[in-house]
């Protein structure tokens, strides 16, 4: 049996693969749980800075597995989305930037892992929606995210019509960051990847949790927020060797433990 869920490190960037091809790379709850090992394990050993989810090179994910839902009583769905849950919890509390690599179709749970993503990427022919209500299965769960992404009349659109959109549609929306040629898309993602990835984990770590937590707040109350973190940022050890660098005209290095090797 084949792995449900690969990996591989290029330097300082670790690629994460839904690879259950024959479940048509749906979120199985054997994949989730899978999942969650995998990014619990990167943020552990913290040998990278940013992590790229991928599927394959025409569906990134199709959602959950419906059989899976239908033939499961209400416990085991219960289960299901607890998982379902912690996977999209652990993404965002990843110490890492994490981007979705977007090939082929990403729709219902597969649209929510695009969304959750701090950033992301698409080929041209890289498809999204929200299509669960076109099979009587609201998209509760990827509605969260998506209407934290993109405006609330967009978002409300793609949950009530279930309908296809395209990639230049989805970045328009601002649900991608860009999007790209199919046979660029590798090498644009692992361009990001690197931009990102040249920077400091434990100051990326610091930026992300700032990033998000400010949103949930008012405007001066997340400039207060922000401001104790800017304070204590400044005195950071790897903060410290920065300024040092650029007083001194040199380029930074850091010790945060990356792999910056191949």
């Amino acid at each position: 049996m084949s792995q449900v869920i690969l990996y591989e490190r290029r330097g300082p960037v670790g690629w994460v693969t839904l690879n259950n091809v024959n479940e048509n790379l749906t979120l199985t709850l054997k994949a989730m749980k899978d999942m969650e090992k995998q990014l619990k394990t990167i943020a552990n050993t913290r040998e990278v800075a940013v992590v790229v989810l991928q599927g394959a090179p025409n569906i990134f994910c199709l959602g959950h597995h419906f059989q899976e839902i239908q033939e499961s009583d209400t416990e085991t769905v219960h289960a299901l989305f607890e998982q379902s849950f912690r996977v999209k919890q652990l993404i965002r509390d990843l110490p890492q930037v994490v981007i979705a690599k977007v090939q082929g179709v990403a729709v219902a749970a597969g649209l929510e892992l695009v969304a959750v993503s701090d950033l992301a990427v698409a080929s041209e022919r890289a498809q999204f929606g929200a299509t669960g209500i076109n099979w009587g299965l609201f998209c509760s769960t990827p509605a969260v995210f998506l209407s934290r992404n993109i405006s609330r009349k967009k978002a409300a659109e793609m949950l009530f019509t279930g309908k296809l959109y395209t990639a230049r549609e989805a970045e328009a929306m601002e649900l991608v960051n860009r999007v790209v040629p199919d046979d660029q898309l590798d090498k644009e993602t692992e361009k990001l990847a690197n931009e990102v990835a040249k920077h400091s984990l434990q100051v990326i770590e610091l930026g992300k949790r700032l990033f998000y937590r400010q949103l949930q707040m008012d405007d001066w109350s997340a400039l207060h927020y922000a401001t104790e973190v800017i304070v204590r940022n400044s005195k950071h050890r790897e903060t410290i060797k920065g300024i040092s660098a650029f007083l001194e005209k040199k380029e930074p290095t850091w010790d945060d433990g990356v792999s910056r090797h191949q």
